[in-house]
């Protein structure tokens, strides 16, 4: 039987993946019990629907939020004002849901994000995004089976991923196919999970069922999306 948030009596989510052995990276895990009246609000939001009945693990079997959602507690007016901004992008945006997850999957992927890779693969098969077109975004390449649309906007993400210019050519892309609010919306969408990537990678914090890296792990010094999105160039 699932609760709310979406962990099953058996210790496992509804992907399978173990939930009873939670895994803290920097940021000790919070739960309910100990929470102050701030905390608790924010993790409640957290906590339920549709955020935490979707497929993936939000919080473990003793209650403690899992990925960035524990770290958000420990500094809850912002945390809140957080949790609230990424519901609207996921829920509440006019984005279709599978550009979105390939958006999502591309910055993961980029930024070496394991918990937002973890969360938004599950989430872009129920969107259409088939294994292959996964893989193609985990190794930073562009999937073969993208429209225009799709294409454009995964150009668009790996240029803000780059840096702090976009080219005309990248925004008329962009333009042509979602005009002013998709170029706002694509762009916010993109900063919001490279942000979630950062508090990941500060706290260290693991997907669940691993365990996080140690200091010491090497880490690519160079982008794949370089050549295979052209970040930051003219297209």
């Amino acid at each position: 039987m699932s609760d709310a948030t979406g962990s099953d009596a058996t210790g496992s989510d509804s992907t399978g993946t173990p939930t009873s052995t939670p895994q803290a990276g920097r940021f000790p895990l919070l739960t309910p019990a100990g929470l102050s009246a701030d905390q608790r609000a924010v993790y409640d939001s957290i906590a339920g629907p549709p955020r935490g009945n979707g497929p993936f693990t939000v919080a473990y079997d003793d209650g403690a939020l899992a990925g960035p959602f524990n770290a958000l507690l420990f500094a809850p007016a912002i945390g809140n004002a957080v949790q609230v901004l990424g519901a609207v992008l996921r829920f509440g945006g006019t984005l279709d849901g599978r550009l979105r997850e390939l958006v999502i999957c591309a910055v993961s992927a980029e930024l070496d994000s394991a918990y937002e890779w973890y969360a938004h693969s599950r989430v872009a098969a129920t969107v259409g995004i088939d294994e292959d077109e996964l893989e193609h975004l985990r190794n930073g390449s562009m999937p073969p089976t993208l429209d225009a649309a799709e294409r454009a906007a995964l150009d668009f993400t790996g240029a803000l991923l780059c840096g702090t210019t976009i080219s005309e050519n990248h925004h008329a892309a962009v333009f042509l196919h979602f005009g002013h609010a998709g170029v706002a919306e694509l762009s916010l969408l993109v900063g919001y999970y490279r942000m979630l990537a950062g508090l990941l990678a500060a706290g260290n914090v693991p997907a669940p069922g691993t365990v996080p890296e140690s200091d010491d792990t090497p880490r690519p010094e160079t982008s794949t999306f370089d050549t295979t999105i052209n970040k930051g160039r003219n297209p």
